[in-house]
C-alpha cells in the first residue's frame, strides 16, 4: 500500500489521543512532535513539515479542540483537514483542449513512456481518440516500447524514428488531424540525470508543441530526490502538474507530501501497479483518509464500476433469482474480480483494512481456482452436480491440484449459491446493482 509507514505510525499515534477522554495541551504538543519525526522520517521536506506542525499545533491546542467532548476525534480530524491541503485540496484533472496535447517529460528510469499509454488507455475508457507520439530519440529501445505499450492499450502510436522531436510532433499532428484522434500524448527523451542540454531541448519542444498541459513523471521511491528534480523541471521549463509512478512500492511518501508544496504544481495522476489498468487519478482527500485508515471506499467503488459490466451484472443477478448460476459465471465474475487490483490493494482502500495487515491473502487462490473451473469441460461448469469421482480426479491432474482442492471448491461453490439465493430474496429482488462478493 502507498504510504504504508506513514500511515501505520501515524495510526497508533492517534490511537493514543482518541483511547482518551480528555486531552491538555501538552498531551497534543507531544503528538505533534511524534507525527513531526514521522514525516521527517518519511523523506517529507523539512520546511514542509515545519511549517505543516506550526499549523496543526496552532489549531489543534485551540479551545474548540481541546474544550470538545470528543477532543481525540477532532485532532483526527484536524490531521486529516490538513493533510488533505497539504497534498493537494482538491483533484486536478487535465485541461481540455481541441486537441489536447499533453507534453511528458521526466527522467529515465521513472516509468514515462508506460506511463504514457497508461494515460492513453484510461482516456480511451472516456471515450477520447489518444495518439501517443514517439519524441524519445536518444534511448535506443524507447521507440520500440512505445509501439509495445501502444498496441496493448490499444492505442495509435506516431513515430519517424530519430527526426528531430519538432519535426515529428508537427508531422504527429497532421496525422491527428486526418485520423480525428483528440488526445495528442508526448513522449520525450529522458536523461539519467538533469543537464543542461535536455533542459534546452525540452524547452525547444515545448516552445513548438504548445501544450495544453506539461506534465512531470517523477518515481515516488526516489523521495527527496523527486522532489528536487520537480523543482528544476518546474523552474527551469514550466510544468503544469506531477505525475507519481510506483506509488505501490516501497515508498516512504516523501515525495507526494512535498512536491505540491514545493512547486505549488498538483499531482494529477498516481501509477498504482506494473499493469496498464494501474492508474488513477490523484484525490488528495481520499489519500489522506487511506493515510490515516478511514479507507478510501469511494476509489473502490469506482474500481468495481470499471471491472465489473453492468449488463452481466444484470444477467447475473436474474440467473441467481432462479438459482441458475454456474461456474462459468463464477469464472467470469473472478476475472473481473482480478482487474480491480491484488486483495491487499482492496483490502487497503476499506475503513479499517490497516488492522488486517497481519492476515495474510493469498493472492495466487485466484489462479489455482480459475484452473480448477478451466479445466473442467463447458458441459461440467454449466452442470456441477454431473461431476462424479472419475470427473474429479481428471480436473484435479489437468489443473494440478488434489481431489481434496476440486472438492472444497464444489462444496464452497454450493454453498455460496445457497447463501447468494437467500440474500437475494423470495422474489429476487435487490435495491441496486448486484456483484458477487469474491
Amino acid at each position: 500500500m502507498a504510504f504504508e509507514g506513514i500511515s501505520e505510525k501515524i495510526q497508533n499515534i492517534f490511537h493514543k489521543l482518541t483511547s482518551r477522554g480528555k486531552l491538555s495541551e501538552s498531551d497534543i504538543k507531544a503528538a505533534m512532535r511524534e507525527v513531526k519525526l514521522v514525516l521527517l522520517e518519511a523523506d517529507v521536506n523539512f520546511i514542509v513539515v515545519k511549517k505543516f506542525i506550526k499549523e496543526l499545533s496552532e489549531e489543534a491546542v485551540g479551545e474548540k479542540v481541546l474544550e470538545s467532548l470528543t477532543p481525540g476525534q477532532q485532532v483526527v480530524k484536524l490531521v486529516r483537514d490538513k493533510l488533505t491541503e497539504l497534498l493537494g485540496g482538491t483533484q486536478a484533472e487535465i485541461k481540455s483542449g481541441n486537441p489536447t496535447v499533453v507534453l511528458m517529460m521526466g527522467l529515465q528510469g521513472a516509468g514515462k513512456t508506460t506511463f504514457c499509454a497508461k494515460l492513453a488507455g484510461y482516456y480511451k475508457k472516456q471515450g477520447r481518440k489518444p495518439l501517443l507520439v514517439a519524441c524519445d530519440i536518444y534511448r535506443p529501445a524507447a521507440i520500440k516500447q512505445l509501439h509495445v505499450v501502444g498496441e496493448q492499450a490499444g492505442v495509435d502510436v506516431f513515430d519517424r524514428g530519430t527526426e528531430k522531436p519538432e519535426k515529428i510532433y508537427k508531422e504527429a499532428m497532421q496525422y491527428a488531424v486526418k485520423n480525428a484522434c483528440d488526445f495528442i500524448i508526448v513522449d520525450t527523451a529522458g536523461r539519467l540525470h538533469i543537464d543542461d542540454e535536455m533542459i534546452e531541448e525540452m524547452k525547444e519542444l515545448k516552445a513548438a508543441a504548445n501544450p495544453t498541459e506539461t506534465l512531470l513523471v517523477l518515481d515516488a521511491m526516489t523521495g527527496q530526490d523527486a522532489v528536487n528534480a520537480a523543482t528544476t523541471f518546474n523552474d527551469d521549463i514550466g510544468i503544469d502538474g506531477v505525475v507519481l509512478t510506483k506509488i505501490d512500492g516501497d515508498t516512504r511518501g516523501g515525495a507526494a507530501m512535498s512536491v505540491r508544496a514545493v512547486t505549488g504544481k498538483p499531482i494529477k495522476f498516481v501509477g498504482t501497479g506494473e499493469k496498464l489498468a494501474d492508474i488513477e487519478p490523484f484525490y488528495p482527500d481520499r489519500m489522506a483518509s487511506r493515510i490515516l485508515g478511514m479507507g478510501d471506499v469511494l476509489s473502490l467503488i469506482e474500481k468495481a464500476e470499471t471491472a465489473f459490466e453492468e449488463k452481466k451484472a444484470v444477467e447475473l443477478q436474474q440467473k441467481i433469482s432462479k438459482d441458475q448460476l454456474t461456474l462459468e459465471d463464477f469464472l467470469d465474475q473472478m476475472e473481473q474480480l482480478s482487474d480491480m487490483g491484488s486483495m491487499s490493494d482492496i483490502l487497503a482502500m476499506m475503513p479499517g483494512g490497516n488492522k488486517l495487515k497481519g492476515m495474510q491473502v493469498d493472492e495466487k487462490q485466484l489462479g489455482r481456482t480459475k484452473a480448477i473451473v478451466l479445466s473442467m469441460t463447458p458441459e461440467e461448469r454449466r452442470t456441477p452436480q454431473m461431476i462424479n469421482g472419475s470427473r474429479r480426479k481428471r480436473i484435479a491432474a489437468g489443473s494440478g491440484s488434489s481431489i481434496q482442492d476440486v472438492n472444497r471448491l464444489l462444496n464452497q461453490f454450493d454453498q455460496m449459491k445457497k447463501m447468494l439465493k437467500q440474500f437475494t430474496g423470495k422474489g429476487g429482488k435487490r435495491k441496486g446493482m448486484f456483484k458477487m462478493p469474491f
